[in-house]
């Protein structure tokens, strides 16, 4: 009689095993995530020596054997948990995912990650693994405006019932949100912080415990999830202040470069193991040609990060005193400040960032004519680039907001929203000061 087939067999594994070990240590030192993002996941010896990863543009993967297909079904489909054992098909994985999604959890401590298409479809992925009919979903205000839009407007539709509480509410606040919320299931709580476009904080460790105050260890426990798009993942890290999945727009600091779009949910495995399965059969996942370029700007993450967020904080020390500006919404002013903003500043952030709102001295007419008369700073939507680009949310982003709304959350007809980037910030400074004179 044969020999049963191995577990390299069945798996089809095998250039898996012959994969070098990752080095993550050297001598007791833990290396950091700027350094591992060089090579973390990737065996150049697999892939003709190349020393970095090729594209792999091929939409299946060859099986070693009938058992090894199998196998991978298995996992693919659910009927064996921890997913496929290999490669299957470019709508479940592919090489350059992988390698994304493993140096992506790096920078959060991240037990698993995973990518898709864009921002908006890691968000709705993430939603529809998770709520059912009849569902509540609680979340901070104001979020961005296609996400309130998916909320109330497309899962409303399935009888998805929301309630929210504004991003900077305290503890008692959240309560009485979450309390009222608990009399059906809530599945989910969900948060953005900063807010966009405010740059509102939200307190993720009182969201925190006052979940677990109200629902204990039960089952149906929801999970936190947070949009960390604006200060991700160099200057917050939600997943250490309670939260058990984190969501990016890769598009923006993780990507760069403008010149493309992306998303990523990055959390425990057991959820990210319910939102893979609900990718898998959606096809949400990201293409190969965008992995490989994340791959690469993540090998600068936090070189622009780190220019991005000098500039913005001497352009916001220029902008706070002048006479044409009626308030300047920078994280980094909270340092030195007191109130419950600037107590949540110090315990979750490590940094202002450099996307801050403005608010200038006037309404929509003022905006605009600041806006036109930028010459560095680019009108345009998006954030977390090289460029330094600016926008009116009111007339643009978040356009789609019911007017009382807007007001509510503070998205005025003066406010400005500003992403700095990498160029000479004495240069930006006198962009803006031109702009100011113009109004």
């Amino acid at each position: 009689m044969a020999d049963e087939p191995t577990e390299q067999e069945l798996t089809g594994v095998e250039t898996r095993v012959s994969r070098k070990p990752e080095i993550d240590a050297i001598g007791g030192r833990t290396l950091k995530p700027a350094t591992l993002m060089m090579g973390h996941g990737y065996d150049p010896t697999l892939s003709e020596g190349a020393l970095k990863p090729p594209v792999f543009l091929t939409s299946t993967f060859v099986f070693p054997n009938a058992a090894a297909g199998k196998r991978h079904f298995e996992g693919v489909t659910g009927k064996r948990p921890g997913g496929a054992a290999g490669l299957v098909y470019s709508r479940f994985n592919g090489p350059n995912q992988e390698i994304l999604e493993d140096r992506l959890g790096i920078w959060e401590g991240a037990e698993d990650a995973l990518t898709f298409s864009s921002g908006m479809a890691a968000i709705a992925t993430l939603f529809l693994s998770l709520v059912r009919p009849g569902d509540t979903i609680v979340h901070s205000g104001p979020l961005y405006a296609a996400t309130e839009t998916l909320i109330a407007r497309v899962l409303g539709r399935f009888g998805v019932h929301w309630l929210d509480f504004p991003a900077g509410a305290t503890r008692e606040e959240i309560d009485a949100v979450l309390g009222k919320a608990a009399t059906g299931r809530v599945a989910l709580i969900y948060l953005e912080s900063p807010a966009n476009p405010t740059n509102a904080l939200v307190d993720v460790e009182a969201v925190a415990a006052s979940r677990d105050a109200i629902w204990g260890s039960a089952a149906e426990k929801p999970p936190i999830a947070i949009d960390n798009t604006f200060l991700g993942p160099l200057w917050s890290q939600p997943l250490q202040h309670g939260a058990d999945v984190v969501v990016y727009s890769l598009t923006k600091y993780a990507g760069g470069h403008s010149d493309l779009v992306a998303g990523g949910v990055l959390g425990s495995k057991a959820v990210i193991d319910t939102i893979r399965a609900m990718r898998n059969t959606i096809g949400t996942i990201c293409d190969p040609n965008t992995a490989w370029m994340l791959l690469r700007s993540l090998e600068t993450l936090e070189l622009r990060m780190s220019r991005a967020g000098e500039n913005a904080a001497k352009v916001c020390a220029f902008l706070r005193d002048h006479p044409k500006v009626e308030h300047v919404g920078y994280l980094g002013f909270l340092a030195e400040a007191e109130g419950r903003q600037a107590d949540i500043y110090r315990r979750h952030c490590t940094g202002g960032g450099s996307t801050f709102s403005l608010y200038l001295k006037g309404g929509e007419a003022e905006a605009f004519r600041f806006l036109d008369s930028l010459k560095i700073a680019k009108l345009a939507v998006s954030l977390g680039g090289t460029e330094t680009l600016a926008s009116h949310p009111a007339a643009m982003t978040h356009l789609s907001v019911p007017d009382a709304r807007k007001q509510a959350l503070g998205i005025t007809d003066n406010l400005v929203r500003i992403s700095i980037g990498v160029e000479d910030a004495d240069d930006l400074i006198a962009d803006m000061e031109q702009a100011l004179a113009a109004i």
